[in-house]
């Protein structure tokens, strides 16, 4: 495989990976439609630079390192469990305050610089998410791979993941999408929170184990 195609290859798997549902696309969901546009944008920007973190680390061949060092590996999967445990504990408590949407249709509602490092700390805080990716850069990256190669995926990476995240902030920041959640915001906010206390127990009760 050229080196072409294996970066090819590797951009469609994260394209895949970043479309499947998880704690980061309920977290864009989420701000876009119960704070603001603007919001769920630098959301989004969030989950696009923690992309490039990963993509960086997995370039630079340290998932394997840190696969070797076990107390670590452990010590970083409970930590993202606990984080994501807080962020649906934070969410359910405020699932019955009521939610007024003044301002909203202005771009005004939230802070879009907490938005962004909540994207940020959500997608860094998953370590499935660096398992994702050292697996398919060790899978299909080239042992040696050409210099341009370390030019090109880190901003690759970042139009996958923050483009995907932009159409969802966008897509859930619409009048409708935000008219259904004021009818249904209770029930929204506390099946999200479910979602990603779940994950949050699985990644601290599988912690012992290599692989998610």
């Amino acid at each position: 495989m050229t080196a072409q195609a294996a970066i090819a290859a590797i951009l469609g798997a994260l394209l895949i990976g970043a479309m499947s549902p998880g704690p980061s696309f309920l977290v864009v969901a989420r701000n876009a439609i119960g704070l603001s546009r603007r919001d769920g944008l630098a959301t989004a920007l969030g989950m696009g630079f923690g992309g490039v973190f990963f993509s960086g680390i997995a370039l630079l061949g340290l998932y394997t390192v840190l696969a070797a060092v076990e107390w670590l590996y452990v010590s970083l999967k409970i930590a993202g469990g606990l984080y994501l445990i807080y962020i649906a504990s934070k969410i359910w408590r405020g699932a019955a305050a009521p939610l007024s949407f003044d301002g909203i249709q202005t771009g005004a509602g939230g802070d879009a610089r907490r938005s962004f490092w909540v994207g940020l700390s959500t997608q860094l805080s998953n370590p499935k998410t660096a398992i994702f990716y050292g697996s398919i850069f060790a899978a299909l990256l080239p042992q040696h791979p050409p210099a341009w190669c370390y030019a090109v995926l880190p901003p690759a990476v970042f139009a996958i993941e923050a483009g995907w995240y932009t159409v969802v902030a966008v897509f859930f920041s619409s009048r409708h999408a935000r008219e259904f959640y004021v009818k249904a915001k209770k029930a929204i906010d506390r099946l999200a929170a479910t979602a990603i206390a779940a994950l949050g127990l699985r990644l601290i009760f599988t912690a012992h184990r290599v692989g998610l």
